[in-house]
Formats: C-alpha cells, sequence, structure tokens
C-alpha cells in the first residue's frame, strides 16, 4: 500500500507529524509481537529490495567502497534484524525476579513497555545503519518513530525518506527532512517525544541534551572523542599494523570509534611506523586516490579543517589533498605536541598523529588530556598491560588486539561514558533503550499477614528489627 509521503524540507513541521503518532500509539496498534515482527519484515524488505540503489547513493555521498559500505551500513542491519526477529519474543516476556520473604504471597516480575512516539536523529558519516540500527529496537520495543536524517548526506537522505514513505504508514513511522534548525527549533521545541536518540558530535549532544532537559524527556547522546590506539612493546606488530590501517583509514576515518591518535611504546615505534606505511600501501596502492577502497571527505569544510590539523608535527607518510574530489590521502604524522589542536580536537579524517611513551603510567596521563574516549584499543600480549589500561582509563568500549569490531557484536552494549555520550544499544540493549522497565508485584489474596498494618506493637517491631538487621 502507497502511503502520502510524511517529508518535509524547508517547511514547518506540522502538528500531524507528531499527532497521528500519539494517537496510533495511543490505539495500541504497536503492541502486539505480531505488528511488531511483522514491520522488521517490512524493514528487512526495504533493505533487500534496495541495495544497489543504497550503495550509489552512499557512494555519491562519501565515496564509499561498495565493501565497506555494505558490511558497514546494510550487512550489520541484517545481523541486528536478524537477532531482533529471532529474540523479539524472548524479549517482550515478562521476566520473574525474586520477592523477599515480607512481601510474601507474592511474586515480582518486571515487563518492557512501549516508551511511546520517539525520535531518532542519524549522522552524517554512516547515514544509512546510524538511523536505522535504532530503529530496529525501536519498532521492537513497540514505538511509533520519528526519523531525522543528516542534511550533509542529501543523497542517502533523500532515500530514506522515499523508502521510509512508501513503505510504513506515516501515522507509524516517517521522516522529517532539513537542517539543524529542524530539530531543534521545530521538533524538540514544539512536541514532547518519549525518548531522543541522537548519533552524532558533542557540540550538538550538548544541544540536544538541554533541549531534552527542558522537558525531563530520555535521550541517549552517542557522540565521540578523542579514541587513543595503544602500542607496547611485545604486540605483535605486524598484525598490529594491519589492523591499524583497516580500523583507522576505514570509510576515510570518518567513524566515531576510530583510532583518533596512536600511543606507541618508544622503542618500537620506528618498527611499527615503517610497518605502518607498508601496510596503507599494500591495502590502497602507491596512488590511494585511484582506489577503489578508499572512500572520500563528506565536504571540502571538512577538507579545509583537516588541512588546518595536517599542518601540524612532521608528516611521515601521504599528506596529500585534493579539495575538488574531497581527498585526503591517508597521513601519518610524527613529532606532534600535546598541545597542538590535533590532539585536542578529534580529528574523524584519515589522519593519524602518532605519540610514543615509555611507561603505561605516561600513556594513562596524556589519554587524560581527552578524558572519557568513546573507545580504547590494545595491542599486547602482555597481560598485566591488559589489565592496567582497563583498570585506569574510563572508556566506552574497545578491543585488545584489534580495532572497532567490537560494534559487530549485539551481545555488547555500545555507548559512551562521560563527555562520549550516554546510554547504549544494539540487539537487546537497543530494544531496552525504547522500553520502560515496568516493576510489579502481584500479591495473592488467599493470605493477609498483619504485621504491616497498624496499630504497630512492640511484638511487630521485634519482629521487623529480627527481619531487617539480621
Amino acid at each position: 500500500m502507497q502511503h502520502p509521503t510524511m517529508i518535509l524540507q524547508d517547511q514547518a513541521v506540522t502538528e500531524e507529524v507528531y499527532s497521528g503518532k500519539r494517537a496510533f500509539f495511543d490505539a495500541g496498534k504497536t503492541k502486539t509481537i505480531d505488528f511488531r515482527l511483522r514491520q522488521l519484515e517490512r524493514l528487512e524488505q526495504l533493505v533487500r529490495s534496495n541495495e544497489e540503489r543504497i550503495l550509489v547513493a552512499l557512494a555519491k555521498d562519501l565515496g564509499k567502497p561498495t565493501f565497506e559500505a555494505y558490511t558497514s551500513e546494510i550487512g550489520v542491519l541484517y545481523q541486528e534484524l536478524r537477532e531482533a526477529k529471532k529474540q523479539l519474543a524472548r524479549w517482550m516476556e515478562p521476566k520473574r525476579v525474586a520477592t523477599p520473604l515480607v512481601l510474601q504471597p507474592s511474586k515480582s516480575f518486571i515487563r518492557h513497555d512501549p516508551l511511546g512516539v520517539v525520535l531518532i536523529i542519524g549522522p552524517w558519516n554512516y547515514p544509512f545503519q546510524l538511523l536505522l540500527a535504532p530503529v530496529i529496537g525501536a519498532i521492537a520495543a513497540g514505538n511509533c518513530i520519528v526519523l531525522k536524517p543528516s542534511d550533509l548526506t542529501p543523497h542517502t537522505s533523500g532515500l530514506i525518506a522515499e523508502l521510509i514513505a512508501t513503505t510504513f504508514d506515516p501515522d507509524y513511522i516517517s521522516v522529517v527532512l532539513g537542517d539543524g534548525a529542524v530539530v531543534g527549533d521545530q521538533l524538540l521545541d514544539r512536541f514532547r517525544f518519549d525518548h531522543v536518540f541522537f548519533t552524532g558530535s558533542p557540540g550538538v549532544g550538548r544541544h540536544i541534551a538541554m533541549k531534552t532537559a527542558a522537558k525531563l524527556v530520555p535521550a541517549t547522546l552517542e557522540l565521540g572523542g578523542k579514541s587513543p590506539v595503544i602500542v607496547d612493546k611485545s604486540a605483535n606488530l605486524q598484525i598490529t599494523a594491519k589492523r591499524i590501517v583497516w580500523s583507522k583509514f576505514f570509510n576515510a576515518g570518518q567513524t566515531c570509534v576510530c583510532p583518533d591518535y596512536l600511543l606507541v611504546e618508544e622503542t618500537v615505534k620506528d618498527a611499527l611506523i615503517q610497518l605502518l606505511k607498508a601496510e596503507i600501501r599494500r591495502a590502497f596502492g602507491a596512488d590511494p586516490q585511484m582506489s577503489e577502497s578508499y572512500g572520500r571527505i563528506i565536504n571540502e569544510r571538512r577538507v579545509h579543517a583537516l588541512q588546518r590539523l595536517m599542518q601540524q608535527g612532521t608528516i611521515v607518510h601521504g599528506g596529500r589533498i585534493d579539495l575538488a574530489d574531497r581527498y585526503v590521502e591517508p597521513t601519518l604524522l610524527d613529532a606532534v605536541s600535546l598541545e597542538d589542536d590535533i590532539m585536542k580536537e578529534e580529528i574523524f579524517g584519515p589522519l593519524l598523529p602518532i605519540v610514543s611513551f615509555s611507561s603505561p603510567e605516561q600513556a594513562v596521563s596524556i589519554i587524560r588530556r581527552n578524558r572519557y574516549p568513546l573507545a580504547l584499543y590494545l595491542y599486547t600480549e602482555s597481560l598485566e598491560m591488559e589489565s592496567y589500561f582497563l583498570e585506569h582509563v574510563e572508556f566506552g568500549g574497545g578491543c585488545i588486539n584489534n580495532g572497532m569490531v567490537h560494534l559487530m557484536n549485539a551481545e555488547l552494549p555500545f555507548g559512551g561514558v562521560g563527555s562520549s555520550g550516554m546510554g547504549a544499544y544494539h540487539g537487546r540493549h537497543t530494544f531496552e533503550t525504547f522500553s520502560h522497565a515496568k516493576s510489579i508485584v502481584k500479591t495473592s489474596t488467599k493470605l493477609d499477614p498483619s504485621l504491616r498494618y497498624a496499630p504497630y506493637t512492640s511484638k511487630k517491631m521485634t519482629i521487623a528489627k529480627r527481619y531487617f538487621a539480621r
């Protein structure tokens, strides 16, 4: 069935975008497992039927290589959809918990109820997957949804708007297009959503947090930060170089959890740099601009920003830029200062500054200059070093002897800590993010102990003390 397109570009967001969903939700249409499973099937079919169009849109917006685009934007969604459909009945089932003696004869359980009407705001770096992955959990949890894709990826965002409008009832799920003012001035100011899910920069995240706090709306903020990759002298340098190059230059470094800077033990620094150079050449050839495996920067403004950061330190590999092509070469930078902007700002591009350390304490001290990274990657064969960094650094999540792959396990919650975000999702964790855990105690009327009722006697007080202070 075709539905009217609910796309508003450079127009006022109408009341119908919100109120239609509130009425749809209040009518109880999203509550049954059959309805939710049907919508998940529709979403999966939307993706499967349009794989080629999605890949073309991503190539136009970000120059994404087909393999990168498929694995990170489409394949990940299939994994999430498969998990949600398989586990939904179990997720929705009320969970029995223990009941203390004082509440007998009772039983206690937790049920997960949908929140209502939720707003999901997507970023530009993975404009398809990072907008629709939260949708899977929001559908599974039984919510109605307003989607706001990035205005910086017009081909992908326009395609999403078209596909959603022709797949779902607009009173259930719809898309609003436009710039940031659409979110702040029209959506968040005018309407009270039951949850806001945002993926993007810390600066915009703070703005959204202020807007949602004013209305006591819960928010999940998936932000970023300067995620370190740490290499000590015990690491397998050959494999380490390969995995660092893959994780750093995937999507041309435009990944919130990619390694932002390299901390390497000084005794192996020179050897690692040589291996990194060799791996870049192996992966992308002598001229990465000609490689079909290397992407492009989102826009010229970001190219200029990266060019500015590239002036800091000494370029030991790469450094070439083609503004018209939005191309920035995979670049290694040595001799950077901790006071340079490149060591203070999240880079979000294919520049890897390299800093040496002589002790784990020194490495932690450097990391704490930009506290609470979204991710941390440690390459070591030492259990002592592994334990030290896990205990002494606060970060969202990460890998030992690998990079970025923790995102691929739906059993692991993904989210930040401190300034890198709040809340988590993936798999069941997304379902729970878009649900309210409702606590219930159900008591039999066949027995009714009088202990808690007035009048309160000394005997009751004695019993109470024995119970609570035992």
